[in-house]
């Protein structure tokens, strides 16, 4: 969708990568006969609502309730206050006419939880708001423009029980409530929706990283040495160091999509409820993934940004606008931090049976290892794969010793008689530092797994990236190797070295690399990237086209500049 509708977002993308995906995995067969073919060809748009004004990531308060009456066999579905509208769905302003809306279930005035529920918000006929139904756009956004994100009120709309989603959990006409085999079963639509998410943020992190580049090998500014002529900024350390590591990120990022359909499709067998074992495993993961990607992938796009100068600040560029779209990421489905908490509570029970000896899950089972008591970094001169181990061991120590620290901080508090959840929200920093790391070894880990089975005609020049990685990450988590002398002061310094000399051996293969990434000029959108590398004709152009400079002079000139201005010389 992006080569057509461009960078700014696809008016109709909640349909697809929500409204649907959750129809597919979680309606059962008489709901999804209903719905399901007239959603795939586009005879309805749907949505998804579950965010609400006052409650996002802590769904199980949100506040929007819907009450089964088995006389009519029916849900009353209403937003019994103001912080229970429905608030910042994408296509909810204006462009759908069907919702599946996220509600408390209350039967016989039990609250059974959370469940979703699809409602016809506009008339198939003249698309006006149906009956009880309010909508509306929420207005400007810092970003993705082209979406109507929205706000949706419900005073008491009755929903056939059919209109329940209902293939794990169920409700039947006399009002007996059967749960789900496994209350995460339910989560099998997020999942989906992250994989979209971090491709979404690779493909725009790969056009920010593109511009950035191939302008950095135009721009010409300075002089190593007073002999030369002025030099590509590219052959700069500093901004090899800044851009380097983006580059690498994209491929990165690639990856940890592959990672995520893979899960999403692990999930969708899991559906069957024929197994519910690695639910707990595959949501820990893409809680991880959604909050690491999303973080460092906002913070790469700012790195290009900044790395172009004073170009790169305005909409010439298109890095302000890939910046207004991937910042977003580090909100919507579910607030980075909080993300880091899902993560983190799965490590807490995977520190818990370590410590009991029990056996872990092959991504995890680091953390019952034995840690070695000095890193052999440094000591493989000449062997890259065991050079390579030595930085994959140090980062597994990193991240166990985190895990272990956060788990022993929060046994401490409670052995000392506070709640878990009171200890708990005392030791989240921790907690977050280690769900952090340890998704940073995971997508390491699956780098290196990509390298090593990549063919022989890319294989030397990954493996160029990987190392520049590895020490990249090694040098960011350097207090944490030193803290116990995993680490000395000069494995550091040899970690600093190694990298340095990974920008040299990149740096003649750096345009190339992300020109490989073929992202065509229209993708791009910015007169910094293209292709021809016809920069500075196009940005004068560019700036020509400015609707300021459709007239000499302004009608407010004649209006107030010059009242002001002639005021001002009478004075004299």
């Amino acid at each position: 969708f992006s080569e057509i509708f461009g960078t700014d977002g696809f008016p109709l993308a909640i349909h697809f990568i929500m409204f649907l995906p959750v129809l597919q995995s979680q309606a059962d067969g008489n709901l999804a006969a209903e719905f399901l073919p007239r959603a795939m060809s586009l005879q309805i748009i749907g949505t998804y609502a579950q965010t609400e004004m006052g409650h996002g990531t802590n769904v199980k308060e949100l506040e929007t309730t819907a009450i089964y009456d088995k006389t009519t066999e029916e849900f009353i579905v209403n937003t019994p206050t103001r912080s229970a509208m429905k608030w910042w769905p994408g296509n909810l302003g204006k462009m759908s006419n069907y919702a599946i809306v996220t509600a408390q279930l209350h039967i016989e005035g039990v609250n059974r939880g959370p469940h979703n529920f699809v409602i016809q918000l506009r008339s198939e006929k003249d698309h006006k708001q149906m009956k009880g139904i309010t909508i509306g756009d929420i207005g400007p956004k810092m970003g993705i423009s082209s979406v109507d994100n929205g706000f949706l009120a419900l005073d008491h709309v009755r929903v056939p029980r059919k209109n329940m989603l209902m293939k794990h959990a169920k409700v039947s006409p006399d009002g007996k409530y059967t749960p789900p085999v496994h209350a995460k079963l339910n989560y099998g639509g997020m999942v989906y929706v992250r994989a979209h998410m971090i491709h979404n943020l690779a493909r725009n992190l790969c056009a920010a990283v593109t511009i950035a580049t191939r302008y950095s090998a135009i721009r010409r500014q300075g002089r190593v040495d007073t002999a030369s002529s002025e030099v590509q900024i590219l052959d700069y350390q500093t901004q090899q160091y800044r851009l380097f590591p983006q580059v690498l990120l994209v491929i990165r990022k690639k990856e940890s999509n592959k990672v995520c359909c893979q899960i999403s499709r692990a999930f969708a067998y899991l559906f069957t409820g024929a197994e519910t074992d690695l639910l707990p495993d595959l949501h820990g993961l893409t809680s991880g993934l959604k909050s690491v990607v999303s973080f460092e992938a906002a913070q790469a796009v700012e790195q290009c940004r900044m790395a172009c100068g004073g170009h790169g600040f305005s909409h010439a560029s298109g890095l302000p606008k890939l910046f207004g779209i991937v910042v977003a990421g580090c909100t919507y489905e579910g607030e980075n931090m909080v993300m880091l908490q899902q993560t983190a509570r799965y490590l807490m029970k995977a520190a818990e049976k370590a410590e009991r000896g029990e056996k872990l899950a092959y991504s995890i089972e680091f953390i019952g290892k034995k840690t070695r008591g000095q890193s052999t970094i440094g000591l493989h001169r000449g062997d890259t794969e065991m050079e390579m181990e030595a930085i994959f061991e140090a980062l597994e120590h990193a991240a166990r010793r985190l895990i272990i620290h956060a788990y022993d901080e929060w046994e401490k508090r409670v052995k000392e008689g506070e709640s878990r959840d009171r200890a708990w929200n005392e030791v989240t920093v921790e907690m977050n530092r280690a769900a952090r790391i340890y998704t940073r070894l995971f997508i390491a880990r699956s780098f290196h797994r990509r390298v090593i089975s990549s063919p022989e005609t890319v294989r030397s020049v990954l493996t160029d990236l990987l190392s520049l990685y590895l020490h990249y990450e090694c040098i960011d988590m350097a207090h944490h190797l030193l803290h116990d002398g995993h680490c000395n002061g000069d494995q550091i310094n040899f970690l600093k070295r190694s990298m340095n000399e990974d920008l040299i051996k990149l740096r003649p293969d750096a345009v190339s690399i992300v020109d490989s990434f073929d992202q065509s000029d229209r993708e791009l959108n910015s007169v910094l990237g293209r292709r021809d590398g016809n920069v500075y004709e196009a940005l004068f152009e560019w700036a020509k086209s400015s609707e300021l400079n459709y007239t000499d002079v302004l009608p407010a000139v004649e209006k107030h500049i010059k009242v002001m201005l002639e005021a001002n010389r009478a004075k004299m």
